[in-house]
């Protein structure tokens, strides 16, 4: 009998330290940040197709949660435009910074601009400069973000 309460202790021992293991790994995935993540391209200076890729944005927090979605809009090329002083978007992109979405502008296409024209153009509030679009977005990915080009 003395044998048989010794194996059951040691069974609930066990797992208990299962238990305490699954749980610091169940927290360690939550502390990496939102369950979802996605990067969204902007390449054109297409208003209407610049307008889908910000109602991508604000339909998937929605549906997710803001907490539970981290996104980040990668303009380059003629898309930078999205991002510049002269959108038509230019409100509501700066809005949306506020609400937790990531604008992002390659430095590539600004020093582009800036040669061509002789002006380095305006980025709006709440937009940050990365070396490189595509560059980002590979990192992105690289870190599990999903892809989507509208």
């Amino acid at each position: 009998m003395k044998t048989r309460s010794i194996h059951l202790f040691y069974l609930q021992l066990l797992l208990l330290a299962f238990l305490t293991l699954t749980v610091q790994s169940v927290m360690a995935v939550s502390d990496e940040g939102p369950a979802h993540k996605i990067v969204i391209q902007v390449s054109t200076d297409d208003p209407r197709t610049q307008k889908i890729a910000l109602n991508n944005a604000v339909n998937l927090q929605k549906a997710l949660g803001q907490d539970n979605v981290a996104i980040e809009i990668v303009a380059y090329g003629p898309g930078l435009s999205l991002l510049t002083s002269k959108s038509g978007q230019g409100k509501r992109v700066s809005s949306l910074a506020m609400q937790d979405i990531t604008f992002s502008a390659c430095g590539n296409t600004m020093k582009k601009v800036a040669k061509k024209t002789g002006k380095t153009p305006v980025l709006l509030d709440g937009v940050t400069m990365v070396q490189a679009g595509v560059l980002r977005i590979m990192e992105l990915q690289e870190q599990g973000y999903a892809y989507v080009r509208p």
